[in-house]
């Protein structure tokens, strides 16, 4: 019998795990398969590893990740692969946004439908705020503009993976990790499920505007160098732009006599211009700044203990 292995990742979700594991627990009964649930404990504050310790003593089949302190979601994902012995592996949402009951679906996909992986998206973006629906959306357009894969928009965690897949993921051993780019640099036959945005269960998401901004340039750093290009050619036209003003300045002083005024000109061209060379040298230091958290070789999370 084929093993599933089932990834949550948990920062402060005791509200969520007793619901998730019923859920889970449900769509398992469908499923023709042994299973193993991994609990990956982010260095949560409140009781969520108390909570899955007495899941644990209910469940053998569960193991608990818990690690030294809240190294982020992509750690823990990258945790519960590492972890994962399942000939699939599954990663989802503590919080009940992914719906466990889509599982039956996705085992048949890739059991029996040729596929190596089956991802979900969010079709709509209920409950959300609209601002952070704006900017997401304005994120996938312009990161499917600068790489060679597709994110799919909407695209979520929640995708079951066959071992090769998971294998090929695991591979890819960068320090600042975007999943949703990795999984679609990897490749492979992936079948996409659509289903309707499910708010969360309980408790509050973790995931503020600055955290899902920082995570959205991680992503862009991470996987294309096109702002850099962007860069070397918005220079290159400032500088010709500024070349050719700087003859036109010249010619009319000397042919036509007009004296060389403008000072309120001056001072927004100079501000523009120094804008434009901070946000250049900003873009550079992403860069700089992701090359050197590479060169350390730190380890990504660091596991306090498995149970």
């Amino acid at each position: 019998m084929a093993l599933l292995s089932i990834i949550t990742p948990c920062y402060n979700e005791e509200e969520t795990v007793d619901y998730f594991y019923d859920e889970v627990h449900k769509a398992i009964l469908k499923l023709d398969t042994d299973y193993e649930i991994i609990f990956v404990n982010d260095g949560s504050k409140d009781k969520t590893l108390e909570k899955c310790l007495e899941l644990k003593k209910l469940d053998n089949k569960i193991k608990i990740i818990n690690f030294s302190r809240n190294f982020g979601k992509e750690a823990a994902m990258l945790a519960g692969m590492r972890e994962a012995k399942g000939d699939y592996v599954v990663i989802m949402d503590t919080d009940l946004q992914d719906p466990p009951a889509l599982l039956p679906e996705m085992m048949t996909y890739v059991e029996n439908g040729g596929y190596d992986s089956v991802a979900t998206y969010r079709v709509s973006r209920k409950g959300e705020p609209p601002i952070r629906s704006f900017f997401a959306r304005m994120f996938y357009k312009l990161i499917n503009k600068m790489i060679d894969v597709e994110i799919v928009d909407g695209a979520r965690d929640y995708r079951l993976m066959n071992r090769n897949m998971v294998d090929a993921v695991l591979k890819l051993g960068e320090y600042h990790r975007f999943s949703k780019g990795i999984f679609a640099w990897v490749g492979f036959k992936t079948k996409y499920l659509e289903y309707e945005n499910v708010e969360r269960v309980a408790g509050e998401t973790k995931w503020s505007f600055w955290k899902l901004f920082k995570y959205a340039i991680d992503g862009i750093v991470g996987f294309t160098t096109v702002p850099l290009r962007l860069a070397t050619i918005a220079g290159a036209l400032v500088s010709s732009f500024g070349f050719i003003y700087m003859l036109y300045i010249v010619v009319k002083a000397l042919f036509f006599g007009d004296p060389v005024a403008g000072f309120p000109s001056l001072i927004v061209i100079i501000t523009l211009l120094g804008g434009i060379q901070l946000l250049f040298l900003g873009i550079i230091g992403e860069y700089l700044a992701k090359t050197y958290m590479e060169s350390k070789k730190r380890p990504i999370y660091i596991v306090k203990e498995i149970l």
